[in-house]
């Protein structure tokens, strides 16, 4: 999933590389020599969006921070026709591992690693089926179940919203995790809880068709609130920070929950953000940098696949919700949550990663 905000994260300098530039040499990068360079292409929204892409970096620097041997630098795309020439750039300065962020990077990725075919990739939320690229995906289904659970639980209208930045794989799959966790609410508890904006049946629903644009979040969710829903999960990157923003400024009309990285860390709206779907990407990251720089031959069929069970997905602590949200209540996230990753109830979803 692309994922692209406009905060801009402290300490981070978003690199100046337009669109086919090389990547910049000394952007983090170090000495050179006998380092082993871990290389990172952004998506659309570069490293400072406080979400995917800067998930991604946090495993860079914390593979560094454990094996100062490994040098790290990246390069932002400021547009997918960027994908291609920016992959190709690290391959030409012979960087060890080159890392694609975002399943929209999956067709320029298998075509550059086909091309390279002794050159270690990894890539975020996409297997493009070639040998050479490490896939690490997350069955962000399963956090999502929790939070349409949490979601139908604190809702005072009786409705609850999701909508994405676009109708792929990555988007979607927290969407029907949403609405499924809605609808086993419903069923525990006899109640009559609407979730608007995505139908998993028809694969269809509420899009702001950008991952950027803030005011297009703001302007899906202000018709889900219009429709009576007061809580929304907005899957759209930066452009979900309108959602957020809005809901801050409401006075708890309505509420959020966040995706990808806890929003209480990551935006100035902790306020309104009841609990975060997260992605364990710095996690997945950091391992598969130090296992490549270790001398282990990362391949297609090893892969990452994040679950409950193996702490790749979760929901953030509720933060300044958490006297809000019943014991009772929390009491059935966990046990739901043990019961997922025992996989005694489970959770599907068309677009969850083939283990």
């Amino acid at each position: 999933m692309r994922i692209a905000s406009i905060i801009a994260a402290g300490g981070l300098v978003l690199s100046a590389a337009a669109c086919g530039e090389a990547p910049d040499e000394d952007n983090n990068a170090g000495s050179g020599g006998t380092k082993y360079s871990a290389c990172m292409v952004t998506d659309v929204g570069g490293i400072d969006d406080k979400s995917f892409n800067a998930s991604a970096w946090k495993g860079l620097e914390a593979a560094k921070a454990e094996n100062s041997n490994i040098d790290i630098k990246y390069v932002a795309s400021r547009a997918e026709a960027d994908y291609e020439p920016n992959l190709s750039a690290y391959v030409n300065q012979d960087c060890d591992f080159i890392l694609a962020v975002g399943g929209l990077m999956g067709e320029a990725t298998k075509k550059i690693a086909e091309a390279n075919p002794n050159q270690q990739f990894a890539i975020v939320d996409a297997n493009p089926g070639v040998a050479n690229v490490y896939p690490m995906e997350f069955d962000t289904a399963q956090a999502g179940f929790l939070a349409g659970y949490v979601a139908a639980g604190m809702s005072e209208s009786g409705k609850v919203g999701t909508y994405g930045g676009m109708k792929i794989p990555p988007v979607t799959i927290f969407m029907d995790g949403f609405v499924d966790g809605v609808a086993h609410y419903n069923q525990a508890k006899s109640a009559k809880v609407q979730a608007l904006g995505w139908n998993k049946e028809t694969q269809n629903g509420s899009f702001t068709n950008d991952f950027i644009k803030q005011d297009e979040g703001k302007k899906v969710s202000d018709a889900l609130v219009a429709q009576g829903a007061d809580i929304v999960m907005p899957v759209a990157g930066g452009a979900g920070l309108g959602t957020t923003g809005a809901a801050k400024a409401s006075g708890g009309k309505y509420n959020t929950i966040w995706v990808d990285v806890d929003g209480c860390e990551s935006t100035p709206d902790c306020s309104a953000i009841i609990t975060t779907v997260v992605k364990n990407i710095p996690g997945a990251v950091k391992e598969a940098v130090l296992k490549a720089a270790g001398g282990e031959k990362l391949s297609a069929e090893q892969g990452f696949v994040g679950t409950l069970a193996n702490d790749g997905v979760s929901i953030a602590p509720y933060h300044e919700f958490d006297s809000k949200v019943p014991a009772e209540l929390k009491a059935e996230v966990d046990k739901l949550k043990a019961d997922i990753a025992a996989g005694t109830v489970k959770v599907e979803s068309a677009a969850q990663p083939k283990k």
